[in-house]
């Protein structure tokens, strides 16, 4: 079973042996074993977003929706790629929006584990995708197994900040009803849509005016 060293282990503990989720985990046994393509991101690699950010340090959420399908960009980040990997054009707005928001140089890496590291979720809604097939594994049960953490999420007294970009993320809403939270909104950061409500959105600098008690470290350089 999966083990996440962390307070993860004991809130996710039964979800890991419901039905649903031994399904899913018999599907990537066949998907990352088959020759015919490859999956992303590593196996190893799938749930390092909670096994970088333990349940009681979660200050902010970064909600995804299915990882990076090319080579050697996913690892188990929303929006973040490996160092060396080309920053996909979604991430290289939200660095735009980040430095005209903060005023922080625009990183030479797309690898945002730092942000993991000081509090911010970076949770994709389902963790893993076929190479050169985006949203390939939607429906096979991983939303199921997200919903629950942003319940669990829901649940914690202490007040997180949940930014949500674009309609999927949105659409998450529904689960965060505990007022100690706060959700903020916008445009999603592609190319198509970043110019529609995501430039200008000021998500990093609102984040820690919301948590002005122990702010995200959203430095990256």
């Amino acid at each position: 079973m999966v083990a996440l060293h962390n307070q993860w282990d004991d809130l996710l503990h039964d979800e890991f042996r419901k039905e649903y989720y031994l399904k899913i985990r018999e599907f990537l046994k066949k998907e990352y074993a088959n020759p015919a393509y490859p999956v992303y991101p590593d196996m190893n690699d799938l749930f390092n977003a909670l096994k970088l950010t333990d349940y009681g340090a979660v200050k902010a959420v970064i909600l995804g929706q299915d990882p990076y399908h090319g080579p050697g960009q996913a690892h188990g980040l929303s929006f973040s790629v490996r160092d060396g990997v080309k920053p996909p054009p979604s991430l290289v707005n939200i660095f735009k929006e980040y430095h005209d928001d903060l005023g922080y140089p625009i990183p030479k890496s797309g690898n945002l584990t730092p942000w993991a590291q000081h509090g911010v979720l970076l949770l994709n809604t389902v963790l893993s995708v076929r190479g050169g097939m985006a949203a390939s594994h939607r429906g096979v049960g991983w939303e199921i197994f997200t919903d629950r953490i942003i319940e669990l999420l829901n649940a914690r007294e202490k007040p997180i900040v949940f930014l949500l970009w674009g309609r999927f993320a949105k659409d998450k809403a529904a689960l965060i009803t505990n007022p100690n939270h706060h959700i903020l909104t916008a445009a999603h950061p592609s190319p198509l849509s970043a110019y529609n409500g995501f430039f200008g959105c000021r998500h990093f600098s609102k984040t820690n005016a919301i948590l002005k008690d122990d702010p995200v470290d959203w430095r990256l350089e």
